[in-house]
């Protein structure tokens, strides 16, 4: 199979990372422009009281993120960020607002429209909430920058945010370069494989945006007695609990948020945990998983490369491999490596990804062993598993 054609990344000179506010109340606004104009990576370029306004704002200053509320006048932050969203236009959004509390609708909303990270403010004491979290925040507008390595080509292929209200013509910002990222090296230095025959199988998935409603799809179509299942969505700290629940409610196997030390077993799906990183180990015969702190790999924590190193490395021959619907291309150095250890790999057609980052970065490594589109992922895992010896 052909490797599809993509391009990612930006040539050119590095440049502040350039940043919109939209909130209605002043006073977060103004603390929100003190916080992040204090590091000398950001710059805040303008703030707007509603996305009416901030409407102009973009089409003048492209942002490279946008910081959101929920609760404003005349459009709320949701409804903006879900026709941004339409509009197949990658500019990410860093949500700051009390209503998106973990389990909540607004969060699992927010999270299915696209918000790369989610920031709950208090109802009380929201400024000096927000200045003592500078690094948080500053840290969320990063990662949010750092997510988007593909913006040109995703605004020349949707027509940008000509869509999103009349008149915005779309067109893209600047060229940038993106800063050096580390590798999964950190957490798991490469090595040999160290795979061991087994009767039991394991599926491996790394999604990120768009992934929350695809991973819904693929595991409501689950059966009970699937193999073993563990996943890397980028997702904020503390939403992957509720993301996991909901996915529970939904399911015939059984969604669990990872906790170190569970054990890979059977019509179970783990989901690593937001802000740590999840990898797969072996005892014997017995998969287990271990969660731990460590920096950003390939831009993320917890990240796919991590993940899937970690299965090239203990289950190889005896796990599928499956990237999903994301920006960038964490996943495909470790879905190449898991290729290399003997696993069967998927990768999301990109017709039915929201963003076809990840798994084309994949297909361009030669990590790839089949493309398929959403609706039949789980179909093809569970016949790649079935055959695996």
């Amino acid at each position: 199979m052909s490797p599809r054609q993509y391009s990612s990344g930006f040539e050119g000179e590095a440049q502040m990372i350039k940043v919109l506010i939209i909130d209605d109340s002043a006073v977060v606004r103004e603390a929100l422009t003190e916080i992040l104009s204090s590091d000398p990576e950001i710059e805040v370029i303008g703030t707007a009281l509603d996305p009416i306004f901030a409407v102009r704002k973009i089409k003048e200053n492209r942002p490279d993120v946008i910081t959101l509320d929920v609760e404003m006048p005349r459009m709320d932050g949701l409804t903006f960020l879900r026709r941004l969203n339409e509009t197949g236009n990658p500019i990410p959004v860093v949500i700051c607002s009390s209503k998106v509390e973990a389990g909540s609708d607004n969060a699992a909303k927010a999270m299915a429209y696209g918000a790369v990270e989610m920031i709950l403010k208090p109802q009380l004491g929201t400024k000096q909430f927000l200045l003592e979290s500078r690094i948080r925040i500053c840290d969320a507008v990063k990662a949010a920058y750092h997510a988007t390595p593909n913006l040109t080509r995703m605004i020349s292929r949707s027509g940008g945010l000509d869509r999103l209200t009349a008149g915005f013509d779309g067109t893209p910002s600047p060229e940038r370069k993106i800063q050096p990222k580390l590798s999964a090296d950190v957490m798991l230095p490469a090595g040999t494989f160290h795979t061991l025959e087994t009767t039991e199988k394991l599926i491996i998935i790394g999604a990120s945006t768009g992934g929350t409603e695809a991973l819904r799809e693929v595991l409501e179509t689950m059966p009970v007695d699937a193999p073993g299942i563990v996943i890397v969505q980028h997702m904020p700290e503390h939403f992957t609990t509720s993301f996991a629940r909901r996915l529970d409610s939904l399911c015939k196997i059984a969604v669990k948020e990872a906790a170190d030390g569970d054990t890979v077993m059977r019509g179970q799906a783990l989901i690593a945990p937001g802000n740590k990183h999840t990898l797969l180990k072996r005892s014997g015969a017995r998969y287990y998983v271990e969660v731990k702190d460590g920096p950003l790999v390939s831009r993320h924590r917890p990240s796919v490369d991590v993940l899937f190193r970690s299965a090239s490395r203990y289950a190889g021959k005896n796990a599928v491999g499956v990237i999903m619907t994301g920006m960038g291309d964490d996943g495909a150095k470790g879905m190449k490596e898991m290729h290399d250890s003997g696993s069967y790999t998927i990768a999301q057609d990109e017709k039915t990804c929201i963003v076809y980052g990840m798994p084309a970065e994949a297909v361009k490594l030669g990590g790839v062993d089949e493309i398929v589109p959403l609706q039949n992922i789980t179909a093809r895992a569970l016949a790649a598993a079935s055959r695996l010896k």
